[in-house]
């Protein structure tokens, strides 16, 4: 029988631990990309909505993904800088903003991040302003959609 002294019973026990730990942890899921949006100094990020891995996410999905009303809320006054984030993967492939479940802007956007004026997202509409807005973070690869990220932008 092998006797171990109290240290290397502890650095044993340690090890074992660091172990088990690895062993948990690769049977998780890889999390997706964050994106991340900033106001002034408060931020929130989130992990995508709905994610293939960088794959196209299936047509039959991207309808119900756009519509749902997830994800981190954040206070925004008319004349603040909205900042979104997203990381250098989604960059490279080229994002856009949706307001509403509407593609806001018609190119891609190629770098890691970009500011708006907060009075971009609060419109009137038949004389009544908005006082939320559903902004959604789109990652595209082409013409497919690949990650989809959401915001609730409410107005200060």
């Amino acid at each position: 029988m092998i006797q171990l002294t109290g240290k290397r019973r502890r650095a044993a026990a340690a090890l074992g631990a660091v172990s088990a730990g690895l062993l948990v942890l690769s049977g998780c899921d890889k999390p997706t990309p964050l994106a991340t949006v900033t106001v002034g100094t408060e931020s929130v990020d989130t992990e995508a909505a709905c994610y293939n891995d960088g794959k196209a996410i299936k047509e039959s999905l991207i309808q119900g993904c756009l519509n749902k009303k997830t994800g981190p809320t954040i206070e925004v006054s008319a004349d603040d800088k909205v900042r979104f984030g997203v990381e250098p993967e989604v960059a490279e492939n080229g994002w856009t903003l949706f307001i509403g479940g509407q593609q806001a802007e018609p190119e891609p956007y190629h770098k890691t991040y970009r500011s708006i004026p907060g009075s971009a997202f609060f419109s009137t509409a038949m004389g009544e302003a908005t006082s939320t807005a559903q902004v959604s973070v789109v990652e595209t690869t082409g013409k497919k959609l690949t990650g989809i990220w959401h915001f609730t932008l409410k107005k200060s």
